[in-house]
């Protein structure tokens, strides 16, 4: 039987793609005690980065929300993955950060965040409030516009 956050997955039309593996040395996730550390996700679907380039150059604000959405649902993926299925073992998300490829003179990064933070808090209620930041880069890796890590507190 699917759980209250698989429900509620469900009533907001999210599908948890399959998670993506890692493009280095490094693991997806890392759980020590009740703490679980998800690394840092991009807007990657089937395979393929949504978009490519910089807020404040190419990317508008509603294309880096949507990557910074993809980026939280990739985020889950990796969750659902680390607690064997069961997405209801969350108690609570600690901490998001967000980096922001942008121009030097775009300082909205906080909004385009505010994608991946309305997925948290849309898929945990007050569980998904957390803490935050939301940083400009002068480049991410394969020049997505957006990456997201996260931390959260499991049982």
């Amino acid at each position: 039987m699917a759980g209250k956050i698989d429900a509620r997955l469900n009533e907001l039309g999210i599908v948890l793609p399959e998670s993506i593996p890692p493009a280095a040395n490094y693991v997806p996730w890392v759980r020590t005690g009740n703490l679980l550390f998800i690394a840092g996700q991009v807007p990657v679907r089937d395979g393929k980065d949504i978009h490519t380039g910089k807020l404040g150059a190419n990317i508008s604000m509603e294309q880096g929300q949507e990557c910074a959405r993809l980026c939280a649902i990739n985020i889950l993926s990796h969750v659902r993955n680390a607690l064997d299925g069961d997405l209801d073992r969350v108690v609570r998300c600690v901490r998001l950060t967000g980096f922001v490829n942008s121009t030097p003179d775009f300082g909205q990064q906080p909004l385009v965040i505010n994608g991946a933070s309305d997925v948290m808090v849309a898929v945990f209620g007050d569980a998904g409030r957390h803490s935050r930041a939301a940083v400009g880069n002068a480049a991410l890796p394969r020049n997505v516009p957006v990456e997201v890590d996260a931390i959260f507190e499991v049982r």
